[in-house]
Protein backbone atom coordinates (compact mmCIF):
# COMPACT_ATOMS: atom_id res chain seq x y z
CA UNK A 1 0.00 0.00 0.00
CA UNK A 2 2.80 2.41 0.94
CA UNK A 3 4.67 1.64 -2.30
CA UNK A 4 1.57 2.32 -4.36
CA UNK A 5 1.07 5.67 -2.64
CA UNK A 6 4.72 6.53 -3.25
CA UNK A 7 4.46 5.56 -6.93
CA UNK A 8 1.30 7.56 -7.66
CA UNK A 9 1.71 10.44 -5.21
CA UNK A 10 -2.00 10.11 -4.52
CA UNK A 11 -4.10 8.13 -2.05
CA UNK A 12 -6.98 8.04 -4.55
CA UNK A 13 -4.83 6.63 -7.35
CA UNK A 14 -3.30 4.09 -4.95
CA UNK A 15 -6.78 3.07 -3.80
CA UNK A 16 -7.84 2.57 -7.42
CA UNK A 17 -4.80 0.33 -8.15
CA UNK A 18 -5.34 -1.73 -4.98
CA UNK A 19 -9.13 -1.97 -5.41
CA UNK A 20 -9.70 -0.30 -2.04
CA UNK A 21 -11.47 2.81 -0.90
CA UNK A 22 -9.41 5.99 -0.32
CA UNK A 23 -10.50 5.83 3.32
CA UNK A 24 -9.06 2.30 3.70
CA UNK A 25 -5.77 3.44 2.18
CA UNK A 26 -5.65 6.46 4.49
CA UNK A 27 -6.28 4.27 7.55
CA UNK A 28 -3.60 1.83 6.36
CA UNK A 29 -1.07 4.63 5.98
CA UNK A 30 -1.84 5.97 9.46
CA UNK A 31 -1.43 2.46 10.93
CA UNK A 32 1.98 2.12 9.23
CA UNK A 33 3.13 5.53 10.51
CA UNK A 34 1.96 4.60 14.02
CA UNK A 35 3.84 1.31 13.88
CA UNK A 36 7.06 2.99 12.67
CA UNK A 37 6.65 6.00 14.95
CA UNK A 38 7.01 8.84 12.45
CA UNK A 39 5.34 10.48 9.47
CA UNK A 40 6.29 9.17 6.04
CA UNK A 41 4.50 11.61 3.73
CA UNK A 42 3.93 15.34 3.32
CA UNK A 43 0.58 16.45 1.90
CA UNK A 44 0.47 19.33 -0.60
CA UNK A 45 -3.10 19.84 -1.78
CA UNK A 46 -4.32 16.55 -3.25
CA UNK A 47 -0.80 15.28 -3.79
CA UNK A 48 1.41 13.50 -1.29
CA UNK A 49 5.22 13.39 -1.31
CA UNK A 50 7.67 11.20 0.55
CA UNK A 51 9.60 12.94 3.29
CA UNK A 52 13.10 11.82 4.30
CA UNK A 53 11.76 8.94 6.45
CA UNK A 54 9.47 7.84 3.62
CA UNK A 55 12.31 7.88 1.09
CA UNK A 56 14.51 5.82 3.40
CA UNK A 57 11.74 3.27 4.02
CA UNK A 58 11.03 2.94 0.29
CA UNK A 59 14.72 2.39 -0.48
CA UNK A 60 14.88 -0.37 2.15
CA UNK A 61 11.78 -2.29 1.08
CA UNK A 62 11.79 -2.06 -2.73
CA UNK A 63 14.26 -4.94 -3.31
CA UNK A 64 12.70 -7.34 -0.76
CA UNK A 65 9.23 -6.67 -2.17
CA UNK A 66 10.49 -7.24 -5.71
CA UNK A 67 11.97 -10.57 -4.55
CA UNK A 68 8.62 -11.55 -3.06
CA UNK A 69 6.86 -10.72 -6.35
CA UNK A 70 9.44 -12.78 -8.25
CA UNK A 71 8.97 -15.71 -5.87
CA UNK A 72 5.22 -15.51 -6.34
CA UNK A 73 5.60 -15.58 -10.13
CA UNK A 74 7.86 -18.65 -9.91
CA UNK A 75 5.40 -20.50 -7.68
CA UNK A 76 2.54 -19.66 -10.05
CA UNK A 77 4.63 -20.99 -12.93
CA UNK A 78 5.15 -24.26 -11.08
CA UNK A 79 1.43 -24.48 -10.44
CA UNK A 80 0.76 -24.12 -14.16
CA UNK A 81 3.46 -26.45 -15.49
CA UNK A 82 4.32 -28.75 -12.59
CA UNK A 83 7.52 -29.10 -10.61
CA UNK A 84 10.64 -29.14 -12.78
CA UNK A 85 13.18 -30.02 -10.10
CA UNK A 86 14.62 -33.52 -9.97
CA UNK A 87 16.74 -34.43 -6.94
CA UNK A 88 18.00 -38.00 -7.24
CA UNK A 89 20.46 -40.13 -5.32
CA UNK A 90 21.92 -43.29 -6.84
CA UNK A 91 24.60 -45.89 -6.26
CA UNK A 92 27.90 -45.38 -8.07
CA UNK A 93 27.13 -48.25 -10.47
CA UNK A 94 23.71 -46.81 -11.31
CA UNK A 95 25.29 -43.40 -11.93
CA UNK A 96 27.76 -45.01 -14.35
CA UNK A 97 25.55 -47.42 -16.28
CA UNK A 98 21.87 -46.40 -15.92
CA UNK A 99 21.42 -42.71 -15.24
CA UNK A 100 23.23 -41.14 -18.24
CA UNK A 101 20.74 -42.63 -20.72
CA UNK A 102 17.77 -41.96 -18.42
CA UNK A 103 18.71 -38.32 -17.73
CA UNK A 104 19.24 -37.75 -21.45
CA UNK A 105 15.61 -38.77 -22.09
CA UNK A 106 14.34 -36.72 -19.12
CA UNK A 107 15.99 -33.60 -20.57
CA UNK A 108 14.13 -34.10 -23.85
CA UNK A 109 10.80 -33.65 -22.07
CA UNK A 110 11.93 -31.15 -19.43
CA UNK A 111 14.50 -28.88 -21.09
CA UNK A 112 14.45 -26.30 -18.28
CA UNK A 113 14.58 -28.85 -15.47
CA UNK A 114 16.92 -28.37 -12.54
CA UNK A 115 18.58 -31.77 -11.97
CA UNK A 116 20.63 -32.68 -8.91
CA UNK A 117 22.40 -36.05 -8.64
CA UNK A 118 23.99 -37.49 -5.51
CA UNK A 119 26.16 -40.62 -5.58
CA UNK A 120 26.49 -42.94 -2.59
CA UNK A 121 25.47 -46.19 -0.96
CA UNK A 122 21.79 -46.79 -0.18
CA UNK A 123 21.95 -46.13 3.61
CA UNK A 124 23.61 -42.73 3.03
CA UNK A 125 21.10 -41.79 0.32
CA UNK A 126 18.10 -42.86 2.42
CA UNK A 127 19.36 -40.51 5.15
CA UNK A 128 19.35 -37.69 2.57
CA UNK A 129 15.70 -38.48 1.76
CA UNK A 130 14.79 -38.28 5.45
CA UNK A 131 16.63 -34.95 5.67
CA UNK A 132 14.64 -33.69 2.63
CA UNK A 133 17.86 -33.09 0.69
CA UNK A 134 16.87 -35.43 -2.17
CA UNK A 135 13.51 -36.83 -3.26
CA UNK A 136 14.27 -40.14 -5.02
CA UNK A 137 16.86 -42.89 -4.63
CA UNK A 138 17.80 -45.50 -7.21
CA UNK A 139 19.56 -48.15 -5.18
CA UNK A 140 19.31 -51.45 -3.37
CA UNK A 141 16.19 -52.01 -1.32
CA UNK A 142 16.86 -50.51 2.14
CA UNK A 143 17.10 -52.76 5.21
CA UNK A 144 14.77 -50.43 7.14
CA UNK A 145 11.89 -49.23 4.93
CA UNK A 146 10.07 -47.36 7.71
CA UNK A 147 8.84 -43.96 6.50
CA UNK A 148 9.75 -44.85 2.92
CA UNK A 149 7.89 -45.75 -0.26
CA UNK A 150 9.81 -48.60 -1.92
CA UNK A 151 8.99 -49.27 -5.59
CA UNK A 152 10.68 -52.49 -6.82
CA UNK A 153 12.71 -51.92 -10.00
CA UNK A 154 14.73 -55.04 -10.89
CA UNK A 155 16.76 -57.87 -9.43
CA UNK A 156 20.27 -58.93 -10.36
CA UNK A 157 22.83 -61.63 -9.58
CA UNK A 158 26.45 -61.19 -8.57
CA UNK A 159 28.93 -63.33 -10.53
CA UNK A 160 32.63 -64.09 -10.39
CA UNK A 161 34.33 -61.76 -12.88
CA UNK A 162 37.81 -62.49 -14.23
CA UNK A 163 40.18 -61.81 -17.10
CA UNK A 164 39.88 -63.77 -20.34
CA UNK A 165 43.43 -64.98 -19.65
CA UNK A 166 42.55 -66.31 -16.19
CA UNK A 167 42.59 -70.14 -15.80
CA UNK A 168 38.87 -70.05 -14.96
CA UNK A 169 38.16 -68.91 -18.53
CA UNK A 170 38.91 -72.49 -19.69
CA UNK A 171 37.73 -74.43 -16.63
CA UNK A 172 34.41 -76.26 -16.66
CA UNK A 173 33.93 -75.96 -12.91
CA UNK A 174 35.58 -74.24 -9.95
CA UNK A 175 36.08 -75.85 -6.56
CA UNK A 176 35.82 -74.13 -3.21
CA UNK A 177 39.59 -74.59 -2.69
CA UNK A 178 40.28 -72.83 -5.99
CA UNK A 179 38.07 -69.95 -4.90
CA UNK A 180 39.97 -69.66 -1.63
CA UNK A 181 43.29 -69.40 -3.52
CA UNK A 182 42.21 -66.34 -5.49
CA UNK A 183 43.19 -62.72 -4.95
CA UNK A 184 39.85 -60.88 -4.80
CA UNK A 185 39.25 -57.28 -5.83
CA UNK A 186 36.04 -56.19 -4.11
CA UNK A 187 33.95 -53.07 -3.74
CA UNK A 188 34.51 -51.12 -0.51
CA UNK A 189 33.63 -53.03 2.65
CA UNK A 190 31.00 -50.63 4.03
CA UNK A 191 28.68 -51.20 1.03
CA UNK A 192 25.74 -53.60 1.09
CA UNK A 193 27.25 -55.57 -1.82
CA UNK A 194 30.54 -56.07 0.04
CA UNK A 195 28.64 -57.32 3.10
CA UNK A 196 26.71 -59.74 0.87
CA UNK A 197 29.94 -61.16 -0.59
CA UNK A 198 31.51 -61.40 2.86
CA UNK A 199 28.48 -63.32 4.16
CA UNK A 200 28.78 -65.71 1.20
CA UNK A 201 32.45 -66.44 1.96
CA UNK A 202 31.59 -66.97 5.62
CA UNK A 203 28.74 -69.38 4.84
CA UNK A 204 30.97 -71.35 2.47
CA UNK A 205 33.83 -71.31 5.01
CA UNK A 206 36.08 -69.65 2.47
CA UNK A 207 38.92 -67.38 3.54
CA UNK A 208 40.25 -65.62 0.41
CA UNK A 209 44.01 -65.60 -0.01
CA UNK A 210 44.00 -61.81 -0.37
CA UNK A 211 41.44 -59.03 -0.72
CA UNK A 212 41.87 -55.60 -2.28
CA UNK A 213 39.09 -53.04 -1.65
CA UNK A 214 38.37 -50.36 -4.25
CA UNK A 215 35.55 -47.80 -4.21
CA UNK A 216 35.16 -47.57 -8.00
CA UNK A 217 33.80 -50.32 -10.26
CA UNK A 218 35.62 -49.02 -13.34
CA UNK A 219 38.92 -49.29 -11.46
CA UNK A 220 38.00 -52.81 -10.30
CA UNK A 221 37.38 -53.89 -13.88
CA UNK A 222 40.70 -52.47 -15.07
CA UNK A 223 42.51 -54.38 -12.33
CA UNK A 224 40.71 -57.59 -13.26
CA UNK A 225 41.53 -57.13 -16.97
CA UNK A 226 45.20 -57.13 -15.99
CA UNK A 227 44.63 -60.46 -14.22
CA UNK A 228 45.44 -58.94 -10.82
CA UNK A 229 42.51 -60.70 -9.19
CA UNK A 230 38.89 -61.85 -9.36
CA UNK A 231 35.93 -59.55 -8.74
CA UNK A 232 32.29 -60.15 -7.86
CA UNK A 233 30.11 -57.98 -10.11
CA UNK A 234 26.70 -57.83 -11.76
CA UNK A 235 26.50 -58.52 -15.53
CA UNK A 236 24.95 -55.15 -16.36
CA UNK A 237 28.11 -53.38 -15.15
CA UNK A 238 30.36 -55.30 -17.54
CA UNK A 239 28.42 -55.33 -20.82
CA UNK A 240 31.12 -53.65 -22.93
CA UNK A 241 33.93 -55.81 -21.56
CA UNK A 242 31.98 -59.03 -22.05
CA UNK A 243 31.22 -58.10 -25.67
CA UNK A 244 34.90 -57.34 -26.31
CA UNK A 245 35.95 -60.53 -24.56
CA UNK A 246 38.28 -58.78 -22.10
CA UNK A 247 36.28 -60.09 -19.13
CA UNK A 248 34.50 -63.36 -18.41
CA UNK A 249 31.88 -64.28 -15.80
CA UNK A 250 30.59 -67.40 -14.10
CA UNK A 251 28.21 -68.22 -11.26
CA UNK A 252 29.72 -68.31 -7.79
CA UNK A 253 28.20 -71.70 -6.97
CA UNK A 254 24.96 -73.47 -6.17
CA UNK A 255 23.89 -70.70 -3.76
CA UNK A 256 23.48 -67.60 -5.91
CA UNK A 257 24.02 -64.07 -4.69
CA UNK A 258 21.04 -61.95 -5.69
CA UNK A 259 20.11 -58.35 -4.97
CA UNK A 260 16.91 -56.31 -5.26
CA UNK A 261 16.93 -52.78 -6.64
CA UNK A 262 14.23 -50.19 -6.10
CA UNK A 263 13.19 -46.57 -6.47
CA UNK A 264 12.75 -45.11 -3.00
CA UNK A 265 10.98 -41.94 -1.86
CA UNK A 266 9.47 -40.54 1.32
CA UNK A 267 6.26 -42.36 2.31
CA UNK A 268 3.07 -40.51 1.40
CA UNK A 269 4.82 -37.98 -0.83
CA UNK A 270 3.20 -37.56 -4.23
CA UNK A 271 5.69 -37.66 -7.10
CA UNK A 272 5.78 -34.75 -9.54
CA UNK A 273 5.44 -35.23 -13.29
CA UNK A 274 9.20 -35.12 -13.85
CA UNK A 275 9.75 -37.67 -11.06
CA UNK A 276 7.10 -40.00 -12.48
CA UNK A 277 8.75 -39.67 -15.89
CA UNK A 278 12.15 -40.47 -14.39
CA UNK A 279 10.78 -43.63 -12.73
CA UNK A 280 9.10 -44.75 -15.96
CA UNK A 281 12.32 -44.27 -17.95
CA UNK A 282 14.31 -46.21 -15.36
CA UNK A 283 11.92 -49.16 -15.67
CA UNK A 284 12.16 -49.06 -19.47
CA UNK A 285 15.95 -48.98 -19.38
CA UNK A 286 16.49 -51.85 -16.94
CA UNK A 287 14.24 -54.26 -18.85
CA UNK A 288 16.97 -54.57 -21.50
CA UNK A 289 19.87 -55.08 -19.07
CA UNK A 290 21.57 -58.45 -18.50
CA UNK A 291 20.99 -59.19 -14.82
CA UNK A 292 21.95 -62.83 -14.15
CA UNK A 293 23.81 -65.87 -15.51
CA UNK A 294 20.94 -66.78 -17.89
CA UNK A 295 21.39 -63.46 -19.68
CA UNK A 296 25.08 -64.23 -20.04
CA UNK A 297 24.35 -67.55 -21.73
CA UNK A 298 21.95 -65.85 -24.13
CA UNK A 299 24.62 -63.25 -24.91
Amino acid sequence: MFCSIAKHGSLVAAARELHLTPSAVSHGLKALETQIGCRLLDRVGKKVYLNQAGEQLLAQIENPLAAIDSAEDEIKRLARWGQTRLRVGASASACHYILPAVIKEVKKSFEQASIQLESGDTPELVDLIRQNRIDLVLGLEPDDPSGLEVRPLFGDELLFTFSSSHPWAQARSVTRNEVARQHFILYQRRSFTARLVEAYFHSERIIPLAVMEIADIEAIKEMVKLNLGVAVLAPWTTVRELKKGTLRMRTIGARTLKRKWALVSRFGRRLSLIEETFCKLCRQFVTAMPTDHRDMRRG
